[in-house]
């Protein structure tokens, strides 16, 4: 697994332990960030179900300010971690152990510009996030990965062979 754009472009990273984690694919990380361009210069990110963090650190390289990540996994925990610590990012990053849906639950409304999200497949905690950020946008921009079968109601959405991303915005 490694950064596909931007300062670390190149850099290779660890994954998590566990095999239920399932990382973002450089194509459709690829085709996500480019969709997000502009709005990750100097960005407060935050980076929900982060397993390896690959997300939230693609955002860094791109050009983020701070990246947040939130994850349970103990497993996912030390690989974000070790990651931040493999490419130096310790001082814009930090690591919350959560669970993400909780933790937007308590955010005040656009304390991010731009959320990312890859909640796993075998569960609606998706659509689920699209409902809280509807209620409260904690960010101006939420990008919420999931199987491309599951109807979310975003914004605008992409489809990538079996996976889609779904946008949301702020109004």
């Amino acid at each position: 697994m490694r950064i596909v754009a931007g300062s670390f472009r190149g850099r290779r990273l660890s994954r998590p332990a566990d095999r239920r984690v399932r990382v973002t694919t450089e194509r459709v990380r690829e085709a996500w960030f480019a969709i997000l361009g502009p709005a990750l210069h100097n960005a407060r990110v935050l980076d929900l179900f982060a397993g390896s963090g690959i997300l939230g650190l693609e955002a860094v390289s791109r050009g983020a300010r701070t990246v947040d990540f939130v994850d349970v996994s103990a497993s996912s925990l030390r690989t974000i971690r070790a990651n931040v610590a493999a490419l130096g990012v310790d001082s814009v990053a930090r690591v919350v152990r959560g669970d993400a849906l909780r933790f937007v639950e308590k955010l005040e409304p656009r304390c991010y510009d731009v959320a990312l999200a890859d909640p796993p497949y075998s569960t609606d905690q998706a659509t689920k996030l699209i409902a809280l950020f509807r209620a409260r946008p904690f960010a101006r921009i939420l990008g919420v990965e999931h199987r491309a079968k599951l109807e979310c109601e975003g914004d605008d959405t992409r489809r990538y062979g079996d996976v889609a991303v779904t946008f949301c915005r702020a109004s």
